[in-house]
């Protein structure tokens, strides 16, 4: 499979490298690093994101915190774990990936901690990466035509291991000429469509047009959108799943514009502890993100702001959920 120009990160000598999201497009810029607080700094910032990247990144950085404490310390393992446990409340993959960490912590009998830690990151890193693949060709399967693509916030590379979630079904499709174009909501407040997803789509020779979130419903009046597939960070076991803020705009416009709204995720991003969205955490973010730009202050201090980082969208506005198993459409009963 043909491998990115840029790549989100990678662990090579004892160390994790990864690209700041936070300064992209503008600047490609690398950070190297051992410190697991520093990792967990770098998912709260949003220079590490993604809800797959995120738990890639936290079983790495449970590892590497033992890079230089190479036997078992239970009190130590659980400040580090909590740390990064309370980084990004609603990404499930996160605490998926802990889980998995913790399950390999608790089975160690030898003081090869960090070795054996390091081998269950590679592991879920690798789980991914053979999602992405498998998803991508899933994908396919929701095409009927050459067709226009809408897309919100960020679901490739940067977001995921291999070429991502919904941005991998894109790529593939677009490899295997069913996409005309891409349309990208920019996705206030932080930009990730206009940042992340142009970049990648320019870094893959994809042709694309970035519009302002709201600008979707005119697409769609003007007949310009034949479906729409977004990534998620959390799906309830009814199917109700949690993306970025705007989405449940975007399915509540499909189901009246009658057009397809699909979501791509692997199945580490259903949470089965919970029946439906409505038990799903949001986490709310600093008003600093949506009085600022660019580090340009546009709004007063004083304001009032009301700053979910995500919205739920129902099952039944779903047209189709796409994991590594298949294209399962309403009720979801495969996940139950």
């Amino acid at each position: 499979m043909k491998t990115n120009s840029y790549y989100p990160l990678k662990f090579e000598n004892d160390n994790l490298t990864f690209i700041d999201q936070t300064r992209l497009p503008l600047q490609e810029n690398y950070i190297t690093t051992d410190d697991y607080n520093r990792i967990a700094e770098a998912i709260e910032r949003l220079e590490i994101r993604g809800a797959p990247l995120i738990g890639i990144a936290a079983a790495y950085a449970c590892a590497l915190a033992f890079k230089n404490k190479n036997y078992k310390d239970d009190d130590y393992f659980n400040k580090v774990y909590n740390r990064l446990a309370s980084t990004r409340p609603t990404a499930v993959n996160l605490f998926y990936a802990l889980k998995e960490i913790e399950k390999s912590y608790s089975q160690i009998s030898d003081n090869d901690v960090y070795r054996t830690l390091l081998s269950t990151a590679h592991r879920i890193f690798a789980d991914e990466e053979n999602y992405s693949e498998k998803i991508a060709k899933n994908g396919l399967n929701i095409f009927l035509k050459k067709s226009n693509v809408l897309t919100h916030c960020n679901t490739g590379a940067l977001a995921a291991a291999g070429f991502g979630t919904a941005f991998a079904v894109i790529k593939r499709a677009f490899e295997n000429e069913l996409i005309n174009h891409v349309y990208v909501d920019e996705t206030r407040p932080l930009l990730q469509g206009l940042r992340l997803t142009a970049f990648e789509l320019e870094k893959n020779g994809i042709p694309f047009t970035v519009q302002t979130d709201s600008t979707a419903a005119v697409l769609m009046q003007e007949g310009k959108i034949d479906l729409v597939i977004t990534g998620a960070d959390r799906i309830a076991l009814n199917g109700d799943s949690a993306n970025k803020i705007g989405t449940y705009n975007l399915a509540i416009l499909c189901n009246y514009h009658n057009i397809p709204f699909y979501i791509a995720a692997p199945s580490t991003t259903i949470d089965r502890t919970i029946a439906t969205g409505s038990e799903i955490a949001i986490e709310y973010r600093s008003s600093r993100e949506l009085l600022f730009i660019g580090g340009h202050q546009i709004g007063k201090d004083s304001y009032q702001c009301f700053c979910p980082a995500f919205d739920v969208t129902p099952a039944h506005l779903i047209t189709g959920i796409i994991t590594e198993e298949g294209v399962f459409p309403f009720p979801y009963n495969f996940i139950r």
